[in-house]
């Protein structure tokens, strides 16, 4: 439900509609557990949104936007999901990740390579920056930038130049995990979605091998849902262990419970 009604049953556990987990590799091969959740409660997002990127901050929410034309960075209001600023991107790119350093928001583009970086209390852009590949999904673990770009492969970058410093090829049961999509850094750990499935990763930065998964195939279900509205979207507050989940497109935010 939408309005901040709170929900005291776990969805149901149904498969997503992406690949499953893949079977690990040989005896020695850890495999990774699912784990469980619950919905806390849903809120109201705005459904012409192709969410990209979803950072929680003061109270409320930053979010990137995609989509050639119509992409932007926003600030929203929760839990009413009242859109308060925003600041439209060139139409020639499209958004994507997003990550917040400090007073500063950085916010990918898909295949320009171009990068813009943001005052986070007026959202006014400072400079942009170039960087090489496909954006995706961007992540702050308190030292470096993390980038996806669509492969099985997170690129560190230095935060203050941008430069990479590492890469780390992630894995699934001993199997590459490609199209690591939205990213999320939380508790010492990467969270990621898959892109075109209902599956978030937990990965262990060091080693690059998902440690534990969500199936949220049971999140949100409409006969009327688009094809492209997929599960995209995590963000998380530190100071209170609150974790939201949301999608492209999708009329509603989730704040969910993991168990």
């Amino acid at each position: 439900m939408v309005g901040g009604v709170l929900l005291v049953a776990v969805l149901p556990a149904a498969r997503a509609a992406g690949p499953a987990p893949p079977a690990p590799a040989g005896s020695s091969t850890k495999v990774a557990h699912e784990l469980r959740w619950e919905v806390v409660r849903s809120t109201p997002h705005d459904p012409d949104a192709f969410l990209q990127g979803l950072v929680w901050y003061d109270g409320g929410f930053f979010e990137s936007t995609g989509r050639y034309g119509r992409s932007t960075i926003r600030r929203v209001e929760w839990p009413s999901g009242r859109v308060l600023r925003r600041v439209d991107l060139p139409p020639d790119v499209f958004g994507e990740g997003l990550a917040r350093v400090g007073n500063r928001l950085i916010q990918l583009t898909w295949r320009s390579g171009r990068a813009f970086v943001y005052d986070v209390p007026s959202l006014r852009i400072l400079w942009e920056f170039r960087y090489k590949g496909e954006g995706w999904g961007l992540a702050y673990d308190g030292t470096s930038l993390i980038l996806s770009d669509g492969t099985d492969v997170l690129t560190y970058l230095e935060p203050a130049h941008f430069t990479p410093t590492r890469k780390v090829v992630v894995t699934w049961n001993g199997q590459p995990l490609q199209r690591l999509n939205e990213l999320e850094y939380i508790d010492g750990m990467v969270w990621a979605n898959v892109w075109y499935t209902d599956f978030v990763v937990q990965i262990n930065p060091e080693s690059g091998r998902v440690a534990s998964y969500l199936d949220l195939s049971g999140l949100w279900r409409s006969e009327s849902r688009p094809q492209e509205a997929v599960l995209n979207g995590i963000a998380h507050d530190p100071a209170t262990g609150r974790l939201w989940v949301g999608g492209k497109l999708w009329p509603m935010l989730f704040e969910i419970r993991v168990r």
